[in-house]
C-alpha cells in the first residue's frame, strides 16, 4: 500500500497542542439530546470541513451541551441530531481516567491502532435507562481533525479515555454502545442513585 492510500504521513499529526474549546471563539449553545431510536443514532455520520462555520458552532454546542450534562464524558454530532463526524470528549476528574487530554473536539477521527482489547461497562445519554458491558480497546491511537483549524491531530491515549473516544467514534459510525455489547445477558437497567 502507498502512502496516498494511507493518508497524510504520520509526521504530519501533531498532538491536540494549544487547543482548547475557547479557541472556537464562538459561545456554545446546549442543544437537545436525542435518545435511540432516532434514526441519526443509527446511520453513518458525513464528514465535515473542520474550518467552516456550521462546524466550529456544531463544536462549541457539543462542548456545551457536555458542561450541563452530569457524568458525560463524550457526545457526538449525532446525538444532538446531526449527521456529522464530530465530537467531544473530557474525561478529566472522572475516577476511572488515567490519560487526560481535558476538553477536545474532533473531527472525522479515525481509530489507526487499537490494542489491549478489555471489557467494559458503558452507559450513554442516548439510551438513557441502560448500560451495558462492551469490549474494547485500552491502548489507541486516533487521528483526526481540529474544528476551526482544521490542523491534523493524532492523539495516543489509553484506558478510559480510550474507551470514551471509541464510544463517540462509534455514534459517528451510526452504532450504539447496544450494537457491541456480547448478547442480552450483558445488557444491565441502569442505577440512578440520589
Amino acid at each position: 500500500m502507498s502512502g496516498e492510500e494511507n493518508g497524510p504521513d504520520v509526521e504530519a499529526y501533531v498532538g491536540l497542542g494549544d487547543w482548547t474549546p475557547e479557541s472556537l471563539v464562538v459561545p456554545g449553545e446546549v442543544r437537545l439530546v436525542v435518545s435511540a431510536p432516532h434514526p441519526v443514532l443509527s446511520r453513518a455520520a458525513e464528514g465535515v470541513d473542520p474550518t467552516a462555520k456550521e462546524t466550529v458552532q456544531l463544536a462549541a454546542d457539543l462542548v456545551a451541551t457536555m458542561r450541563v450534562s452530569p457524568g458525560c464524558v463524550g457526545l457526538a454530532a449525532p446525538q444532538v441530531g446531526v449527521g456529522a463526524r464530530v465530537f467531544a470528549v473530557d474525561v478529566t476528574g472522572h475516577p476511572k481516567a488515567v490519560t487526560v487530554h481535558g476538553t477536545f473536539v474532533l473531527c472525522n477521527a479515525r481509530v489507526v491502532e487499537a490494542t489491549r482489547w478489555k471489557p467494559g461497562r458503558e452507559g450513554c445519554m442516548s439510551v438513557p435507562d441502560l448500560t451495558g458491558d462492551v469490549k474494547r480497546a485500552s491502548r489507541l491511537v486516533v487521528e483526526g481533525d481540529l474544528p476551526g483549524t482544521g490542523e491534523p491531530v493524532r492523539l495516543v491515549t489509553d484506558g478510559f479515555e480510550a474507551r470514551a473516544l471509541q464510544h463517540e467514534i462509534d455514534h459517528c459510525a451510526g452504532l450504539l454502545f447496544l450494537d457491541r455489547v456480547a448478547g442480552a445477558h450483558a445488557v444491565y437497567q441502569r442505577k440512578v442513585y440520589l
